[in-house]
């Protein structure tokens, strides 16, 4: 079986580091809050090109928090692609803010810029956009639709990590960018994780205090705030592999690069990279539209795949108010798409095994 990330394997490499981290941690006895957190946030945000981070609970409340700490709420609406996964709205709903759902382009299956500014009201107030699947979204019409409009910018870089926007890289795209460290990310903890990064040093010192109960010292609460830390073991799990990040996202391009030279199956639609090297392929995403017969045939041969994602937010029941709206550039993806096997421990021999099958499909 060629499984679709084996996390077992991908985190082998790192037994030995991380146990003696963790090891470290056991033996002083601080497991919140602590100097683990301090090491990550610091490197992590160095390794985004921006000033600051902070490490959170999980991606969602990266999310959350960003949209709490910019003082948004009721009545405010943010700009979010239609195609995303239901997260990054579940974030802008929860604070009480509108989601304004914009569909993306075919081709990279991120928002598209030029269907933004006729979403905008004047109750708009921020754009979220999404580096879906591992590619930056294309920024520099948004930057000037923000500027505009006087809208802030957030990133939800969940799939994101290490991805590359001229020479940037996401987490200093924008005011703010949220962070999964769930365990199958390109950067991934060993159970949910997630960070803010920003250049605005007084909206991670808000992020910290409403992450902490809203609390900015022991017992004493500015903000009606949440729980939502990040524990010194996965802090210090993401320390021991963001090093190897780099390498990591050039083997991920080394298969996406190779599966796009050959697999030429007439009957799939190969991903399309507007920069080779910008692109950390998260996911490979192809489709068809015959998905079912095609995943079907693959677990046939032994080939693990998923579907990214299958069901749209707008036509999920916890957004039933929305299941008249029509989103067909959305609709059209979800219903055709599927994720073939790719990350950084897969061998050539399994990268060739999958371009032979699919090339095979009849």
């Amino acid at each position: 079986m060629i499984k679709f990330l084996d996390l077992r394997k991908v985190n082998n490499r790192f037994r030995k580091e991380m146990g003696e981290r963790i090891a470290h941690i056991l033996d002083k006895g601080w497991y919140l809050q602590g100097e683990e957190n301090e090491k990550f946030a610091q490197h992590f945000a160095e390794y985004c090109g921006a000033k600051y981070a902070w490490g959170v609970a999980n991606g969602l409340d990266a999310l959350r928090l960003i949209i709490k700490a910019s003082g948004l709420g009721a009545g405010d609406e943010i700009i979010v692609p239609a195609n995303t996964y239901i997260a990054t709205i579940l974030a802008i709903s929860d604070n009480g803010c509108t989601p304004v759902l914009v569909e993306p382009d075919i081709n990279t299956y991120t928002i598209d810029p030029d269907l933004i500014e006729e979403a905008i009201t004047p109750r708009t107030k921020a754009i979220m956009v999404v580096h879906l699947y591992g590619q930056a979204v294309p920024m520099e019409k948004i930057w000037a639709i923000a500027e505009k409009h006087h809208l802030k910018v957030f990133e939800d870089a969940a799939q994101g990590h290490g991805a590359l926007y001229q020479n940037k890289r996401t987490g200093n795209l924008s005011d703010a960018a949220a962070f999964s460290f769930y365990p199958g990310k390109n950067l991934g903890a060993l159970g949910d994780a997630g960070a803010v990064v920003s250049n605005d040093k007084d909206l991670i010192d808000r992020i910290k205090a409403l992450a902490n109960y809203g609390s900015d010292r022991k017992y004493h609460h500015i903000y009606k705030g949440l729980n939502s830390r990040l524990d010194e073991i996965q802090a210090a799990v993401l320390d021991v592999k963001l090093p190897h990040l780099d390498e990591d996202n050039a083997r991920r391009r080394e298969i996406a690069r190779h599966y796009r030279e050959h697999i030429t199956n007439p009957r799939i639609i190969l991903p399309q990279a507007y920069d080779e090297q910008a692109h950390v392929w998260h996911v490979f995403v192809v489709r068809t539209q015959e998905r079912g017969r095609f995943q079907q045939y693959l677990a046939d041969n032994d080939i693990q795949t998923l579907i990214h994602y299958p069901t749209p937010p707008h036509h999920q029941e916890a957004y039933r108010e929305w299941a008249q709206h029509s989103y067909p550039i959305t609709e059209e993806i979800h219903r055709t798409v599927l994720s073939l096997p790719i990350s950084p421990v897969m061998t050539d021999d399994e990268v060739q095994r999958v371009e032979q099958i699919v090339n095979a499909w009849k």
